[in-house]
């Protein structure tokens, strides 16, 4: 392994670990997200704690991390699969060195990954979250979803590293969920409703 795929593992990583929840939640609300709500640094805590707009900028800014993350081998001139690199900035979203190591579900930066890679397997997940929130008003039920979704689509399209990261990913955030599992089941998980104007 040469130093320079070295270096784009750990820059990966590092953009990865930009605890988006926290800087919008101190810089503009003077909040610290992790004490509110389910303490997650997540797109989902931010809407539920700051509001809509707080919870867009957040979420949008998590996808951009794993997009720019993938994008990296390009940039560098590299022959790393964009995915494998990709998923160190998932790591580093869920494990973030700048924020003591817990962050968020890995939702966001997984499909930013995906986005960078396959961005119609990127729009069919997105489209089918959406449907999903819609329907259930579940947000981790809906992420869940996606992501196998995701795994589907990816074993359509057949790249074995594809294949192999994606499901990884795909138990990852199944993994992350599995309170949220628990709460579906006794009917105790909170509801949201993002497509109400008010």
């Amino acid at each position: 392994m040469t130093l320079e795929v070295i270096f784009i593992f750990i820059a990966a990583y590092l953009l990865g670990s930009i605890p988006s929840g926290l800087i919008v939640g101190k810089a503009f609300y003077g909040i610290d997200i992790r004490e509110h709500g389910s303490g997650n640094l997540g797109g989902t805590n931010t809407f539920r704690t700051l509001g809509k707009k707080a919870g867009f900028i957040v979420t949008i800014a998590d996808i951009l991390k794993g997009t720019l993350a993938a994008l990296l081998p390009f940039f560098f001139d590299l022959g790393i699969h964009q995915v494998i690199v990709g998923i160190f900035a998932v790591i580093g979203h869920m494990y973030p060195i700048f924020a003591g190591f817990k962050g968020g579900k890995a939702v966001a930066t997984s499909a930013g990954v995906v986005l960078a890679f396959v961005p119609l397997m990127f729009a069919v997940v997105v489209v089918v979250f959406l449907v999903s929130l819609f329907i259930t008003q579940y947000v981790s039920l809906s992420s869940m979803i996606g992501g196998i979704v995701a795994l589907i689509c990816a074993l359509i399209i057949g790249d074995p590293i594809l294949i192999t990261i994606v499901a990884i990913m795909t138990i990852f955030i199944i993994y992350r969920h599995r309170t949220n599992i628990s709460r579906i089941r006794q009917k105790t998980e909170p509801k949201v409703n993002f497509f109400r104007k008010h």
